[in-house]
């Protein structure tokens, strides 16, 4: 298959279908000797076929790929996800010079790359005159795994993206408890579709939800960080 046929469907109360040889791999967060998020490493690609199914519901004994325990756990995937255009939600940070920084929160999965110990990105939004500062914002922003972060350079003018590959991640974030199963990053602009046919926007960065907890479903909300009761 091409490209052009790539594409993530999800099924209604059920699993994600990935069809067109889409890449799988597993990639783990790297962070700071302070526990701050740097980038990301890929640490194995996975074998699969031409289509194949992930996990959603966060039951599976097969992870990352589907083995049918949303049906015996009933899980209720109700995608509640705004399908509207990121341009539409962004907000933009007061304050920066050389570069417009951008926020659409919707799409938040709060990974951590926008900050440090010393600041975050509101911060040093406001003291971009500096190139080297400028640069750091850059490199945050290029590493939000959800794309709630972006950047121009100028008013109006289009967001500026990572060159990025077709694939999904498998990803693991590293927390001060210890590792713990992040969302599916899909990159590259690969469609995803909703289980009624309708599509969402098509992005270079988008993250799904595969805990089975998220709010905001199908995008991930974070909740995979929080202690199940």
């Amino acid at each position: 298959m091409t490209e052009a046929k790539r594409r993530i469907v999800i099924e209604k109360n059920a699993s994600y279908r990935v069809e067109g040889s889409v890449p799988l791999v597993r990639k783990r967060q790297v962070v700071s000797e302070h526990g701050e998020p740097m980038t990301w490493v890929k640490e194995e690609v996975i074998e699969t076929e031409e289509t194949y199914w992930l996990c959603r519901c966060g039951g599976s004994s097969d992870k990352p790929f589907c083995d049918g325990s949303h049906r015996k756990d009933k899980y209720d995937g109700t995608e509640t996800a705004d399908t509207g255009s990121t341009a539409e939600r962004q907000e933009t940070y007061p304050g920066s010079t050389g570069i417009v920084i951008r926020r659409d929160y919707s799409l938040c999965t709060s990974a951590g790359f926008c900050g440090n110990r010393l600041a975050g990105i509101e911060k040093i939004a406001t003291q971009t005159e500096e190139s080297i500062v400028r640069a750091q914002a850059i490199a945050m922003i290029e590493r939000c795994p959800s794309g709630s972060l972006t950047y121009a350079f100028e008013d109006g003018g289009p967001d500026v993206e990572p060159d990025l590959p077709q694939q999904i991640a498998v990803t693991t974030e590293i927390l001060d408890s210890g590792p713990v199963a992040g969302p599916l990053w899909v990159t590259g602009g690969i469609p995803i579709e909703r289980s009624d046919g309708q599509p969402f926007e098509t992005r270079n960065r988008v993250t799904l939800c595969n805990c089975g907890r998220s709010g905001n479903k199908p995008l991930c909300d974070g909740s995979h960080r929080q202690p199940q009761e």
